[in-house]
């Protein structure tokens, strides 16, 4: 990182980074860490690690730089803090609900790393398995969620999403919800079959 980059206060680059700086996202990712790490700490998560709570809160400073909007009269700061701090607790709540027992269950969707001893047969059997899980899952979602989904997956936040499917960031964020509810469906009932 450049000493520019270093010198720019949070919310300046909060404005970069909405305006495609990864290297302005990546700054305030590592100024946060410590941050991230201290609302991590005290809390607990059913079924999961440390580590596990530190990559929740992560993507709560994630939603904050993608969402942060100066003209709200809010530092940033606080902003980080609010949303690391509700990811973290929606994913302690989360995680101590016995309906997500499946996932605790399920099989990961990720193709066996090179060199591991897989055979081929189970190789090819895992890839089958890897299309049907896909196949559930797009069968089980609208047009409008899978565009959604879609955009999400590219880094775009829920502003933005709204802006290219023409609907409110309130409807946007219940799209995720379902979308996320549909995919703990639908692995969830995959891993028991």
């Amino acid at each position: 990182m450049d000493l520019q980059k270093n010198d720019l206060s949070d919310e300046r680059l909060c404005r970069s980074a909405a305006a495609g700086d990864r290297a302005a996202e990546e700054e305030l990712v590592k100024r946060y860490l410590r941050t991230v790490r201290v609302c991590a700490r005290p809390y607990f998560l059913a079924g999961g690690d440390s580590e596990d709570l530190i990559q929740e809160a992560m993507f709560g400073l994630l939603k904050a730089i993608r969402e942060f909007d100066p003209g709200r009269d809010t530092a940033f700061h606080s902003f980080a803090e609010v949303c690391i701090r509700n990811r973290i607790r929606s994913a302690v709540t989360t995680a101590s609900r016995d309906k997500h027992a499946p996932l605790n269950n399920s099989v990961p969707i990720e193709p066996p790393m090179l060199g591991s001893a897989v055979s081929p047969e189970e190789l090819y059997i895992s890839r089958e398995e890897e299309i049907e899980r896909f196949q559930k899952l797009n069968a089980a979602l609208s047009p409008l969620e899978r565009n959604i989904l879609s955009l999400f997956l590219r880094g775009l936040s829920y502003r933005e999403i709204g802006e290219q499917v023409g609907r409110t960031v309130k409807s946007v964020d219940n799209a995720v919800q379902r979308i996320r509810r549909k995919v703990a469906g639908t692995f969830g009932d995959f891993s028991e079959s």
